[in-house]
């Protein structure tokens, strides 16, 4: 053996007892959960991505124009909708989870983003909040809440 492997050896067998460092706790991770696409032609659309990823897209119970994408993944992949388009520039959404739409809003603003649609009610689903960041991108906060009226 030459005296780099001894030295080398020996690092490693101090590292491998070393007390481990501590472990921050972490905040639960802001995951996206929803995401909107804009459709000039809903139709066009369904059959455009149905087509493509195999996604199931149907007309959401109780609504005129706003279709549920089922994206056929596990739980923990997020579905989606699909909108007529409101204006030409319109983009698509994601949805975040975040545990206050309240405070996410405050943060947004602290770090130089806004709020384009303020807190908003899905009765019995949740809360959601439209912004923008600081590079003009449009995102949703989105917070779960059964008793959201």
């Amino acid at each position: 053996m030459d005296k780099r492997t001894t030295i080398k050896e020996d690092t490693m067998s101090k590292k491998a007892k070393a007390k481990p460092k501590a472990v921050k706790k972490n905040r639960a991770a802001s995951s996206i959960v929803w995401f909107e696409i804009p459709a000039d032609n809903p139709e066009r659309a369904k059959k455009f991505y149905g087509s493509l990823f195999g996604w199931n897209i149907k007309l959401f119970p109780g609504m005129k124009e706003y279709w549920h994408i089922d994206t056929g993944g596990s739980d923990d992949t997020p579905d989606g909708g699909m909108i007529v388009r409101k204006h030409p520039e319109q983009p698509i959404t994601n949805y975040v989870s975040v545990k206050s739409v309240t405070e996410s809003m405050a943060k947004v603003e602290k770090l130089g983003g806004k709020v384009c649609m303020p807190k908003t009610a899905v009765p019995q689903m949740g809360y959601f909040a439209i912004c923008q960041d600081t590079e003009n991108n449009m995102f949703a906060l989105w917070e779960m809440s059964v008793s959201a009226k």
